[in-house]
């Protein structure tokens, strides 16, 4: 008897052992194309099976959930858009679905970029439109959400490459970036620049127009000093790269007549730091903004090469600048 018994228990986990076999290693379709499931928000494991059978890519929902209880996979599912073919075993896209291996998008936001660049990054991938990219980084409830006091999110979002999930919202994939912001720009730092009398804002509004003004990194606090003493002293800052911001893209040549233009955030015509920062500052300049160093230098020109002339005196400013004058003229009829 106990043999007759342990005879249909073996046959019994054989055959089990065999279906299980058939329905996770043969694909449900022959013909293959690719297609791309949505798992939802909140989606629990035998939901996710669920949809996999509506989509006709597994056969037996309790086969699937068992895989998913032996594995743990069904303790957590990540949410997402993801990219199957229909010809794939249901084993194959089990894998894929407990891996995560969702669809993303790179998004690359590089030093220097402002939110124009970034708008555009958005909308290549159509996370958001640019419109409305840039009506939400000026949106103010946005902004409280994220404790902004600037005018918009300029200069928030840290230069990095992002992965950005699928038909993710787009205030979704900006709070990323600026908590990676807020990651790099840590408490040792704020504390530093605090000491200095300065808030976030005031330091990445400097570090912004350092990021827009320097090319060698030596340089960085340099330029920083030349600001931080212009502002010890109530002098225009008088930043190129500030009289463009909001107008044309700083890709675009800085013009005379743009320094004369009245907006808030022209420093030849506004004393202090403008409003908010005009770009998104690397880690270099934000440590440059809060750790300038120890000169007197009130002016820097332009070498023509990515470096600068820097003077004390007007006199000596005045001199570089006809020098940097002497130096382009030649290169033009050369």
């Amino acid at each position: 008897m106990k043999k007759n018994i342990l005879f249909i228990f073996f046959l019994t986990c054989i055959l089990f052992l065999g279906y299980a076999t058939f329905e996770m290693f043969v694909p449900v379709q022959t013909v293959g194309k690719n297609i791309e499931i949505q798992i939802p928000k909140g989606t629990t494991f035998r939901q996710a099976a669920e949809i996999l059978v509506q989509e006709k890519l597994i056969r037996d929902k309790k086969i699937f959930m068992i895989l998913g209880r032996l594995t743990g996979a069904d303790r957590k599912i990540r949410a997402g858009f993801y990219s199957v073919w229909t010809s794939m075993s249901p084993f194959e896209i089990f894998k894929i679905i407990r891996t995560g291996k969702i669809i993303e998008f790179p998004i690359t936001v590089h030093e220097g970029d402002s939110l124009l660049e970034v708008a555009e990054a958005f909308a290549a991938i159509n996370i958001i439109s640019r419109e409305d990219f840039l009506s939400l980084a000026h949106n103010r409830a946005f902004l409280d959400d994220h404790d902004i006091s600037a005018p918009s999110i300029e200069g928030f979002i840290f230069p990095d490459t992002y992965l950005v999930p699928k038909g993710v919202k787009a205030e979704e994939a900006l709070g990323l970036m600026i908590d990676r912001m807020r990651d790099k720009f840590d408490e040792t730092l704020r504390a530093q620049g605090e000491k200095n009398g300065m808030t976030e804002s005031e330091v990445l509004t400097l570090a912004s127009i350092i990021e827009k003004e320097a090319v060698v990194d030596s340089e960085r606090p340099l330029i920083s000093a030349v600001y931080h003493n212009r502002l010890a002293k109530n002098m225009l800052l008088q930043a190129d790269p500030t009289c463009i911001y909001g107008v044309k893209s700083s890709k675009e040549k800085i013009l005379k007549s743009d320094l004369r233009r009245n907006t808030l955030y022209n420093t030849y015509l506004h004393k202090g730091l403008p409003p908010g920062p005009i770009a998104s500052p690397g880690l270099k300049s934000i440590i440059a903004a809060i750790n300038p160093a120890k000169v007197s230098y009130l002016y820097f020109v332009s070498n023509n090469d990515g470096t600068h002339v820097f003077s004390d005196t007007l006199e000596q400013h005045a001199e570089a600048v006809r020098a940097y004058r002497e130096k382009k003229k030649m290169k033009a009829e050369g």
